[in-house]
């Protein structure tokens, strides 16, 4: 089987090409078998009151694609921008890694895989703003 697949859980919901999709009583898996369908596992979305680090901001805005909220072509260049900003304050091996997926995603239009790459910086963002806030 190819494509994506998801594995939800009981009552949980994501967003497929914009609708809402609840999952029943039981865990279940959906395989998504159509190319570049834009997923977004509500659980997982950023609300727009907590954009309010550089990685945050980055991910908001691959997220507004995917929920269909942004135009994939005008949101190319500020997620291009936003990955190169990033890619300055983040030059671990790992980060400089994951902004390089992220880019390439965003230049074929994969935006799950962008906002993939992405999340998987906040904990490193995460440790950093805290060691910055120490005395």
């Amino acid at each position: 089987m190819t494509g994506l697949v998801l594995k939800l859980g009981p009552h949980e919901r994501v967003l497929i090409n914009g609708a809402v999709v609840k999952n029943g009583e039981k865990r279940s898996r959906l395989a998504i078998m159509t190319p570049n369908a834009n997923i977004l596992r509500l659980r997982d979305a950023i609300h727009p009151g907590e954009v309010n680090t550089p990685v945050r901001r980055v991910c908001y805005i691959a997220q507004l694609v995917l929920s269909g909220d942004a135009d994939p072509a005008e949101a190319r260049l500020q997620l291009l921008r936003g990955i190169e900003h990033l890619s300055q304050a983040l030059t671990d091996n790992d980060s400089r890694t994951q902004l390089a997926l992220a880019s390439r995603a965003v230049l074929e239009d994969q935006h799950y895989q962008a906002l993939k790459a992405l999340r998987s910086l906040l904990p490193r963002e995460e440790r950093l703003l805290v060691a910055s806030a120490r005395p």
